[in-house]
């Protein structure tokens, strides 16, 4: 039997999905939420806990609790993130498919990214990203095989980053990003539900280790709807 935040929570989650809570309004406040629901506020605090660990809402101290766009993902422009770290709010919502894992020599244009002689190979990696049932990413990844000499499907569907990092002991310091609107090719017509889009959004990313060894080209094609990409910016006078 679930527990009654549980029930709270599938209850709130519920009106958010349905558009009963809409994306930048408020819940009701606890005391609200204590009266409707016939509970303890503690009860109330778990609901709301869970409701923000899944990324339905965002509590604000002062204000309350914020109802997210659960149709989008926000992605920090100026920030260096794995896919997985994004979607741990989006529990039970998100899944990955490998469509691509071969070591190869790659052509030209990628030759051309990372410096690399003509025999050199690279791991070169599509994943699908699903969320919601809806496939509306797709990552194109190429990485140095000197610096990441194994590497199976599996890792790959899990969390490349965490490996590099966790498991090789490498440091994953900075990246330089290109955000581009494109029409989109036959690759992402066949993987991606584009439906009616005519476009997608290409995010190139040129990823870099501590020592500024140049070691992943990532492009990213998202479809439009789904996604916002956010930075913070400050005016130095």
């Amino acid at each position: 039997m679930k527990k009654k935040y549980v029930h709270i929570y599938d209850n709130i989650a519920e009106k958010v999905k349905n558009g009963h809570f809409r994306p930048g309004n408020l819940l009701p406040s606890e005391n609200q939420l204590v009266k409707e629901y016939s509970t303890s506020r503690e009860t109330i605090r778990k609901a709301l806990k869970l409701l923000s660990e899944h990324g339905y809402i965002q509590k604000i101290q002062g204000k309350g609790s914020v109802v997210l766009d659960i149709n989008k993902v926000t992605f920090p422009v100026s920030g260096l993130v794995s896919f997985k770290e994004l979607a741990q709010n989006m529990e039970g919502r998100v899944s990955t498919i490998v469509t691509t894992f071969q070591e190869t020599i790659p052509n030209e244009d990628i030759k051309r990214q990372f410096l690399i002689p003509d025999k050199e190979t690279v791991w070169k990696i599509g994943r699908v990203r699903e969320i919601d049932g809806e496939k509306i990413i797709y990552d194109k990844d190429f990485l140095l095989k000197k610096m990441v000499p194994s590497l199976t499907k599996e890792i790959c569907a899990d969390s490349i980053y965490h490996y590099v990092e966790s498991v090789l002991g490498l440091t994953i310091s900075f990246a330089k990003k290109e955000v581009t609107v494109e029409d989109p090719d036959e690759e992402d017509k066949n993987l991606l539900d584009l439906d009616e889009f005519s476009s997608i959004v290409v995010v190139k990313n040129y990823v870099y280790l501590e020592d500024t060894t140049f070691f992943q080209y990532t492009e990213s094609r998202h479809r439009p709807d789904k996604f916002k990409f956010v930075d913070f910016a400050r005016r130095n006078r």
